[in-house]
């Protein structure tokens, strides 16, 4: 399923964004396309949402299963998304590696200490305070790059009977053509396959934009 979601022609295109004197190519992972052109205020108010008010959004994509129920005015299920930022006090500097090294200490400061892996991580977030973000593990860290898994139990609504949620995240800290990027990929997570399709989507994501931006 996780395979075949993601052999699904992209509406999107790649594009590029301009941050100083560099342009910085982007594109959403194939089955996804940014949403900014829509200038949609529900889409607006989910990515701002994701984020600090410090940091420039460069692209919001949902699935395009989402967007064309958005472009036609139907509901969306909006559970898989992502977003790719820049701090705003770094977009127009040449961020060198020290600047790097800093900008990721600061990020990741407070995460705490991951669980031993597991395939499936929902018994551990059910001990766990509703919407906290909680370190599940380190998916990635070289000079360039550093990237985590984190999943949250979402707030209930209180009703009877209801079922807990809980949410995956992943966040990668890239530098890309000497600036400093932050890519997070967010989906609901009700069985160990949506674990599965993040790390999946993650690895895939960061090594396309490497391709983009190595030209």
């Amino acid at each position: 399923m996780i395979l075949l979601s993601l052999a699904t022609p992209s509406m999107a295109e790649p594009f590029a964004v301009q941050l100083g004197e560099v342009r910085v190519a982007l594109d959403s992972p194939p089955g996804y396309s940014d949403t900014i052109f829509t200038g949609s205020p529900r889409l607006s108010e989910l990515a701002e949402s994701l984020t600090s008010a410090s940091n420039r959004i460069l692209l919001f994509a949902v699935s395009d299963a989402d967007l064309r129920a958005f472009m036609t005015g139907e509901p969306q299920a909006l559970r898989r998304y992502m977003i790719v930022v820049t701090p705003r006090g770094m977009e127009r500097a040449r961020v060198d590696a020290r600047d790097f090294a800093a900008y990721v200490g600061d990020a990741l400061r407070e995460l705490g200490t991951a669980p031993a892996p597991a395939a499936d991580y929902r018994g551990f977030l059910e001990s766990q305070p509703p919407g906290k973000a909680n370190l599940l593990a380190e998916l990635g860290r070289s000079g360039d790059l550093v990237s985590i898994l984190q999943g949250t139990r979402l707030p209930g609504t209180g009703g009877w009977g209801e079922k807990p949620k809980y949410l995956l995240s992943t966040t990668t800290l890239l530098w890309l053509r000497g600036k400093a990027l932050s890519l997070s990929v967010y989906t609901g997570y009700e069985a160990p396959a949506d674990l599965e399709w993040i790390r999946f989507t993650t690895v895939r994501w960061i090594e396309e934009l490497r391709r983009l931006n190595s030209r």
